[in-house]
């Protein structure tokens, strides 16, 4: 009888499983065409993101390009005791966390400011003028940009330095002095991509109901009252999101301007986990080390994104999910 029963309730489930199919396979005819649309972005996020983690075991072998991934010795978590037991670990870390944290508390509330500031402008043909000179720093590339940088910190011929020897100063050699270093890879970010990092609060903005400020102009708000009042408020989910983004990738410096900007008497301000891992990894070939070094800050970057997503949950009930 028992035995009856247990085929009987496995039927229904069979049955209930293959209803469920049935039903999935019905809404997917039905919406082809947007399956059809998704299709060729999961594809090649697929094959270009996920594709390549095949590539993360070399960080547990000892890899060899001649033996291939499969004949490589398996040597566990030994690069990834090597580098945290390595004398350049502690620069590393503090390296890369003061540049990302110094980046995220200059250049996020700034884009804020520029996106409020330009919705209070009230002439148009102003509030266009200045939306095209803050974005169009973005599209500079990141040579022409570290290039650009150079020049105009020259202690020969450079712009600043031309403005300081004219106020009676001496000329300032900034890219060998290891102190100047952050200030100028941060400030020179905050140009680069304030304005274009502004534009999802401008059209945050844009969608808080005009009728709010007509209430409050009534009841005799001011300005900075209906900016802090209604403003604010009405964009503060969208702020809380773009923050968790922006900590999730806390650990991920790119490693392109500083790169760029880098030298060997700067380099114990500028040397960042990216640019330690481009260096070992492709300048001195120790492929498995460098990968090891990587995924090391892959998962740095995930346990922080989860934690901080979990975080602003709690505060705010505002996630990513």
């Amino acid at each position: 009888m028992l035995k009856t029963a247990g085929k009987t309730a496995s039927a229904l489930a069979a049955g209930r499983r293959k209803e469920e199919i049935a039903q999935v396979i019905g809404r997917m005819k039905k919406n082809w065409q947007l399956y059809a649309i998704i299709a060729l972005p999961v594809m090649v996020l697929l094959i270009f993101s996920y594709g390549p983690m095949y590539g993360l075991q070399i960080a547990f072998k000892d890899f060899v390009p001649t033996r291939g991934f499969a004949g490589s010795k398996w040597v566990g978590m030994k690069h990834f005791q090597t580098f945290v037991t390595s004398y350049q670990f502690g620069r590393l870390i503090k390296n890369t966390l003061l540049v990302s944290l110094y980046s995220l508390a200059a250049g996020f509330p700034a884009a804020i400011i520029l996106a409020v500031a330009i919705n209070e402008c009230k002439s148009k043909w102003y509030k266009k003028t200045v939306q095209m000179i803050t974005y169009a720093p973005h599209f500079i590339s990141t040579v022409v940009m570290a290039g650009i940088v150079i020049m105009v910190l020259s202690p020969y011929s450079g712009v600043v330095n031309n403005i300081i020897q004219a106020f009676g100063g001496e000329r300032i050699d900034f890219m060998a002095n290891a102190g100047y270093f952050r200030h100028i890879y941060v400030w020179s970010g905050v140009w680069q991509n304030m304005g274009f990092n502004s534009i999802i609060y401008i059209s945050a903005l844009a969608s808080i109901d005009p009728t709010l400020h007509e209430a409050a102009v009534v009841d005799g708000a001011g300005r900075w009252q209906r900016i802090w009042n209604i403003d604010l408020p009405g964009i503060a989910s969208t702020i809380i999101i773009m923050l968790i983004m922006n900590c999730g990738h806390i650990m991920s410096v790119g490693y392109e301007k500083i790169l760029l900007l880098q030298n060997s008497v700067n380099m114990s301000t500028s040397d960042v986990i990216s640019t330690y891992v481009y260096r070992i990894g492709l300048q001195n070939a120790q492929y498995s080390f460098s990968t090891a070094v990587g995924l090391f800050n892959g998962v740095i970057n995930c346990i922080l994104l989860v934690s901080i997503n979990k975080i602003a949950k709690r505060v705010s009930e505002t996630s990513l999910w």
